[in-house]
C-alpha cells in the first residue's frame, strides 16, 4: 500500500510520540532538521560496518522482545 505523504509522517509522529513521548520526539526532530541529518547516509555507513550476520542475530533479538509476535494491525 502507498501512503501519502501526510500520511506517513502522520504516522511517523505517532511513533515517535508513542516511543519517546512529546517532549522528546520534539526535540528528536528539533535535532534531525538542525544537524541536516541524511538518514540514507546514516544507514548505509551503520550497515556497512557490521559484521555477516549481526543483522539478522539483532533482528532476531529485536523481534523477541516486542509484545507483537506475529498479528500485525492494519492501520
Amino acid at each position: 500500500m502507498k501512503y501519502s505523504t501526510v500520511e506517513i509522517m502522520d504516522m511517523g509522529l505517532a511513533c515517535l510520540v508513542e516511543k519517546l513521548g512529546i517532549v522528546n520526539a520534539e526535540y528528536f526532530i528539533a535535532t534531525i532538521k538542525k544537524e541536516n541529518f541524511d538518514y540514507t547516509t546514516w544507514q548505509r555507513e551503520y550497515f556497512d560496518e557490521m559484521k555477516p550476520g549481526q543483522i539478522h542475530t539483532e533482528a532476531l533479538a529485536y523481534a523477541k522482545n516486542q509484545e507483537h509476535h506475529g498479528k500485525g494491525e492494519r492501520l
